[in-house]
């Protein structure tokens, strides 16, 4: 098995050496450097997993070693070895990604703990980091957001894009079906074949049938010529039937003889005409509702629903909600020559916040609007247009006590906003039940309590309860110092 290497940046050769004694016995590679230049030479050359970093050197500052590290992204758990006096120092160290900190003089016991936890830490980010490259992606076919949702979308698509199986795709309007049908024909062997859309609800019933089958010439009033009908033109790629419950009932059974034989007559014409195309159906509506209430033939919706696709409503995409915003936002700004780059956090709050009936369709369009309505950098709640322009409360009430008191203050730390949000519950159950401010546990109490309950749930390791609590570690053993004086 490999060793893990642990880079010792000491500048004392005794302590160096009592470290290394520590070690002795763990399966560790150590390397030592008792300067910051021979560690950053060490760094460029083998990348240790592990840096335990004295922030007094001879020759430069650690936390300039650190800040080094964090902007250059390296894949490094740096711990910071650290005397009592400069506790505040190594605080200041997590916020450039330092993972943890003892003090001196240091204890065997508690230097093989973290360096433990900071092990199964890199393995963790390593682990994650292959997962995003592997399976979590931003941009899928023109698809764009990262919930689990969407990567659950983006592996059905990919599964069943190189076969020729139906793919029957439900949502509400403004979801994307149409591009996620595209996704499909990309995907599959027919991409360099035609990808051919019909919506089968902006059609007038009486023309929807030449539409789809084209006709002859004299067929009908206004045929003035032969014409070929969509499933003519996707011969050798894809043909996409949007709002296929919306479909005459008498054209289903042509349709599902088309999709079972892949031949069809033209409008008027007597002759067969035979095809090769792959199909792919949406609706917005619930399909089996239609079938159930004869609206859709049953033998057709069984055919057609081989490979479901399920989209999500906007609301329920998370933060897609912001990452959609943001590349429509340069898009359109870029169309209409404006400067756009980012969401304020105002306007961030709102977005998110809103329900989106019209899913993106409707984003995008209050997306133009505040792009040519107004002008700048960034988008603050007063561009944005109506309904969300008259959104007072979050949520449908007002700003939480976190929020209120997270808009006045910009020094509360990670441990501090886990206690409010845990205070405003507190602060809500109070209210919503009639009780006195005298019934509201005390922000303090509120903290150690749920502090210690993560560490008890974690058995003990508080980089664990930290993870949990989306907090540093240091936090923690701060806050644990505090209560024991």
């Amino acid at each position: 098995m490999e060793k893990a290497q642990i880079l010792l940046l000491e500048d004392s050769p005794t302590l160096s050496a009592i470290y290394a004694g520590f070690l002795v016995d763990e399966p560790y590679e150590l390397m030592m450097a008792d300067s910051g230049q021979k560690a950053l030479d060490i760094i460029h050359t083998h990348c240790p997993r592990i840096l335990l970093l004295d922030l007094n050197l001879p020759d430069m500052e650690g936390m300039d070693i650190l800040k080094y590290i964090h902007k250059e992204n390296l894949p490094i758990v740096v711990v910071i070895l650290t005397a009592h006096g400069s506790v505040d120092v190594a605080v200041d160290a997590m916020r450039f990604g330092a993972f943890d900190f003892i003090s001196k003089p240091v204890e065997p016991k508690r230097l093989l703990i973290t360096l433990r936890n900071a092990i199964n830490n890199h393995t963790m980010s390593r682990m994650i980091d292959e997962y995003r490259e592997n399976f979590e992606r931003q941009d899928f076919c023109g698809l764009i957001g990262t919930s689990m949702v969407m990567q659950g979308v983006y592996r059905i698509i990919e599964s069943a894009a190189p076969s020729n199986a139906t793919v029957f795709i439900t949502g509400e309007s403004g979801t994307g079906k149409e591009l996620c049908a595209e996704a499909v024909h990309q995907l599959s062997a027919r991409k360099d074949g035609a990808f051919i859309a019909l919506n089968c609800a902006a059609i007038p019933k009486d023309l929807i049938e030449s539409e789809i089958f084209g006709h002859v010439k004299g067929a009908f009033t206004g045929a003035s010529s032969d014409r070929k009908g969509a499933a003519m033109l996707a011969d050798g790629g894809t043909l996409f039937l949007d709002e296929l419950c919306e479909m005459d009932i008498d054209l289903q059974s042509k349709i599902l003889r088309f999709i079972q034989s892949g031949t069809f007559q033209k409008v008027g014409s007597s002759r067969q005409e035979k095809v090769d195309v792959r199909f792919v159906c949406a609706t917005n509506r619930e399909p089996l509702k239609e079938v159930q209430e004869g609206r859709f033939r049953e033998d057709l919706y069984y055919r057609l629903h081989v490979i479901p696709v399920a989209l999500p409503a906007l609301k329920e995409r998370g933060k897609d909600i912001l990452e959609i915003a943001k590349k429509l936002l340069i898009d359109i700004s870029n169309e209409e020559n404006k400067f756009f780059k980012r969401f304020g956090a105002d306007a961030e709050r709102i977005l998110l916040s809103y329900s989106w009936p019209g899913n993106v369709r409707e984003l995008e369009n209050v997306i133009r609007n505040l792009v040519v309505l107004n002008t700048g950098e960034v988008v603050h709640a007063n561009m944005l247009p109506p309904p969300l322009n008259s959104i007072t409360y979050v949520n449908g009430g007002e700003l939480s006590v976190t929020e209120q008191l997270l808009s006045s203050s910009s020094t509360i730390d990670d441990a501090e906003q886990q206690t409010l949000t845990s205070a405003d519950a507190n602060c809500q159950a109070a209210l919503n039940n009639n009780e006195t401010i005298g019934d509201i546990i005390p922000l303090w109490l509120v903290e150690k309590r749920a502090i210690e309950s993560a560490i008890d749930y974690c058995s003990g390791n508080i980089p664990k309860a930290a993870a949990m609590l989306d907090v540093s570690p240091s936090t923690i053993y701060r806050k644990k110092q505090a209560w024991e004086e």
